[in-house]
């Protein structure tokens, strides 16, 4: 008998022990009031960064290429050149650089738009061979879902009013850009003070400062780091492919160069590129498939073991962070959002890291 009150105690102080799942509903209401509150933000927030994409993108990049052109400009300015100096030769010579890519790039285009009929007729030619399994998977739509396209007609494109359309807004982003750069750079400091100023009290300041301080050393060191890691990858693009025989090899080393700052996207869509042009340059599909899985093998070696060996010591990104980030802002402000993607991730990163430090906390098996 003693044994069996013994045990029915021990129960009865077990189930007691136990928290229950809800300790007061009102509690619970107002928790749901807060989540509902925050994620009615999260949506305006969104739909303001949608609509307001003309102006703000060129800002927010303005602002990103400033804070990594911070420790630049603030090393100027010890060795006595005044900011408005160093700005201005840094938005004179990026200038400088996209008319020079511009110039550079107007010829083979045009050459390319020019023979846009005889580069089709070669691409059908070339891909005669996925004929029977198009005509197969054809069948196959057919026969689940029915004929109720009908005969499909493909006219020529117009590629002339498309053009146009993307190149009158994105000009003045372009203009926006170049001049809030300037600005920024020429205005940082003073910028800072004033935004220092507005905190109240003298931790509050000091953490602000930490956080920019982090902010301006990880961007530029990442991009620094990434941006010779870039220029390589491009030299390297540009020998391959000239030795394939592709044409204008320093083309093909300049996009590589520039499109591997998007990660996973940029280096797919140099691999379509080469493959694209292997097809019209080149006899067979063999050898117009060397350059891409070339490509392919070089940028999976540079982004598994170069650049994590390299940038894992300044600032670890998580992978699937890095790929909804791209994801998201590459919905949100289209194919300049992808490349902003991966600065704004490490800003995030460290202001989350400032705010909420991380605690070396044992969970339990």
């Amino acid at each position: 008998m003693e044994y069996f009150r013994a045990k029915r105690e021990l129960h009865h102080a077990l189930v007691i022990s136990d928290p229950l799942p809800v300790d007061n509903v009102k509690t619970v209401w107002a928790s749901a009031g807060q989540a509902a509150t925050i994620g009615i933000f999260l949506i305006l927030f969104g739909a303001f960064l949608y609509i307001g994409r003309a102006i703000l993108l060129p800002i927010l990049a303005a602002a990103v290429v400033s804070m990594t052109l911070a420790p630049l400009v603030k090393a100027a300015k010890r060795r006595g050149i005044p900011p408005w100096l160093t700005g201005l030769v840094i938005v004179t010579l990026a200038l400088g650089a996209l008319g020079v890519a511009a110039t550079a790039l107007a010829g083979p285009v045009s050459e390319w738009v020019r023979r846009a009929p005889e580069i089709g007729a070669t691409l059908k030619d070339r891909l005669a061979v996925l004929d029977q399994p198009l005509a197969s998977l054809h069948q196959l739509h057919t026969a689940l879902f029915g004929n109720a396209g009908g005969a499909l007609n493909v006219n020529t494109p117009d590629i002339v009013l498309p053009v146009v359309a993307f190149i009158t807004p994105a000009a003045g982003e372009l203009l926006l850009f170049f001049g809030t750069l300037l600005f920024f750079l020429i205005g940082q400091i003073e910028l800072r003070n004033s935004l220092v100023s507005m905190f109240g009290n003298h931790d509050t300041k000091l953490r602000f400062l930490k956080i920019m301080r982090d902010i301006e050393r990880n961007l530029a060191g990442y991009l620094t780091v990434v941006t010779c890691i870039n220029a390589a990858l491009g030299i390297i693009v540009a020998i391959g492919v000239w030795l394939i025989g592709y044409p204008n090899p320093v083309i093909f080393g300049v996009l590589a160069g520039l499109l591997n700052y998007v990660p996973y996207v940029g280096p797919g869509i140099m691999v379509v590129v080469l493959f694209g042009v292997g097809l019209v340059s080149f006899s067979s599909i063999g050898h117009a498939l060397i350059a891409p899985a070339c490509l392919i093998a070089l940028t999976t070696m540079e982004g598994h073991f170069v650049t994590p060996t390299i940038v894992g010591r300044r600032l670890t990104l998580n992978p699937l962070l890095v790929l909804l980030a791209l994801a998201f802002w590459t919905w949100m402000w289209g194919p300049f959002g992808a490349f902003l993607a991966v600065p704004l991730s490490i800003v995030g990163l460290v202001v989350f890291n400032h705010l909420l430090p991380a605690e070396d906390v044992k969970l339990p098996d």
